[in-house]
């Protein structure tokens, strides 16, 4: 999906998009986020931050940087920030897929529900990869095709409904491992038959991998 039909959507989503999602995105988020050893003074980055339902869950005692595409889901992050006086964060419109970071910046880069979203899922992945510290950690949530052949199917069939939504339905967790080369260290699951999962992994940044 394009970038200007991606801004659309979530214009139009922005004032609403807590309400209508909040109940199904935000237990997974603080389950990818609460399984993180965050120090003080790390540095996290929130890759499609959108209206900031995640950064109530970031320790006050790191540094939070969330970026996002679109200026109106921004707004909404905010203030979030100003109601909250969340002063360790900080919020940047920025494309997923060319990062204004150096490389080797952030301890933790994190993408909840945003990989799927994406023109090139693979370019974030490498660009998170650069921005993150060569032992630092990636953490990814997303829906990824069920290894169930019959549910496999359905989410085949369901594809072309869910990309007019703005997401894809056909990524599997294998050739996400292949393509971007991550050291997968844990994927969990909120109940069994959940088909999004949290993927925590080391950055493996040049052949490194980092002991779990």
């Amino acid at each position: 999906m394009e970038l200007e039909s991606i801004r659309k959507i979530y214009k139009n989503y922005s004032s609403v998009y807590d309400f209508l999602f909040k109940g199904f995105f935000h237990p997974r988020q603080k389950l990818a986020i609460s399984g993180l050893d965050i120090g003080p003074g790390d540095k996290v980055l929130d890759v499609g931050v959108g209206t900031g339902l995640a950064l109530p869950l970031y320790p006050r005692h790191c540094s939070v940087t969330g970026i996002d595409i679109s200026s109106h889901m921004l707004d909404q992050a905010r203030k979030k920030v100003s109601k909250m006086r969340l002063s360790h964060v900080n919020l940047l419109e920025m494309d997923a897929c060319s990062l204004g970071f150096e490389e080797n910046t952030f301890d933790f880069v994190v993408a909840t529900h945003i990989i799927s979203v994406v023109p090139d899922p693979y370019k974030v992945i490498q660009e998170m990869r650069r921005v993150a510290k060569p032992d630092g950690k990636i953490v990814i949530v997303n829906h990824f095709v069920s290894p169930n052949p019959i549910i496999a199917k359905m989410e085949n069939l369901c594809d072309p409904f869910f990309r007019k939504l703005g997401w894809r339905m056909d990524m599997t967790l294998a050739e996400l491992v292949a393509t971007t080369n991550l050291h997968i260290c844990e994927t969990k699951k909120l109940a069994k038959l959940d088909l999004w999962q949290v993927v925590h992994a080391n950055n493996n940044k040049c052949g490194h991998r980092a002991d779990n």
